[in-house]
């Protein structure tokens, strides 16, 4: 803003209690909430502001929804003295059955707290004869068109079925399929530990980029399931440099001698 206008004499008003380069230094903070469309790809949001009771975006949000992502609500029951109890899913009933996902493998890691998993993906089959942009598109057609579950080769690529039973992570999706519009999306998800809202299951597709980190002081415990048994060639790695743990320059240099 500029020196002579009314809000910046009404600023320096209010500080002028200050010295001058305390002032010229100062800035605030807006607690103004944008829309929840425009949070979901920047600053991030609630697991809970987009689960959806039903397969697909959350309405209202199918312009910044990355296709084939899946978000829904998990209730988490305490049991008092003991501790808690929570389902993930069903193979008769459920988002997983209503997307025709059936996982092929099962696991659990644990991140410490502090700690982040960079970057990766997993290669979108396509088949030789198609076009990679055509066929994206042609599977996950927009809001308006009907999505052909039998249709998603969930056999021959990988996708992640995952929730969390401890602690609080950040999550961050990115659609990097040829094709298709790149989006971001950013939320907070509760272990079960934390039972509410954000206590969510969430389904990532091949050519989605994820990563994410813990968001609290205590160490996260996730449990995933994917649509395919793990094929290392098929995991790709993007700006995932924050699992690195270098040695201290010292350490290194009396190493090398």
């Amino acid at each position: 803003m500029s020196e002579d206008s009314p809000m910046d004499d009404e600023f320096r008003k209010r500080w002028r209690g200050l010295n001058e380069r305390t002032v010229e230094s100062l800035d605030t903070r807006n607690y103004e909430k944008a829309e929840l469309a425009t949070r979901l790809g920047t600053v991030g949001v609630e697991a809970g502001e987009i689960a959806t009771d039903s397969p697909g975006p959350k309405e209202g949000l199918e312009d910044v929804w990355i296709p084939g992502v899946e978000i829904f609500p998990r209730r988490v029951f305490q049991q008092r003295h003991r501790g808690w109890f929570a389902e993930f899913s069903r193979m008769t009933e459920g988002r997983l059955h209503d997307i025709g996902l059936n996982p092929q493998q099962w696991a659990t890691a644990t991140m410490f707290a502090n700690t982040a998993k960079g970057f990766h993906i997993h290669p979108p089959a396509i088949p030789e004869d198609e076009d990679p942009a055509t066929w994206n598109q042609n599977l996950y057609p927009t809001a308006s068109g009907a999505t052909d579950y039998d249709a998603r080769p969930y056999g021959e690529e990988q996708w992640d079925a995952m929730f969390f039973v401890q602690g609080m992570v950040e999550f961050l999706l990115v659609d990097e399929r040829a094709g298709m519009q790149r989006k971001v999306m950013r939320f907070l998800i509760d272990g079960d530990n934390f039972p509410g809202s954000n206590n969510i299951g969430l389904v990532i597709p091949a050519g989605v980029a994820h990563a994410l980190r813990s968001a609290s002081s205590e160490n996260v415990i996730m449990v995933y399931g994917t649509s395919t048994t793990f094929h290392p060639p098929f995991e790709g790695r993007l700006f995932s440099s924050i699992e690195e743990c270098p040695l201290p320059p010292e350490w290194k240099e009396y190493l090398e001698e």
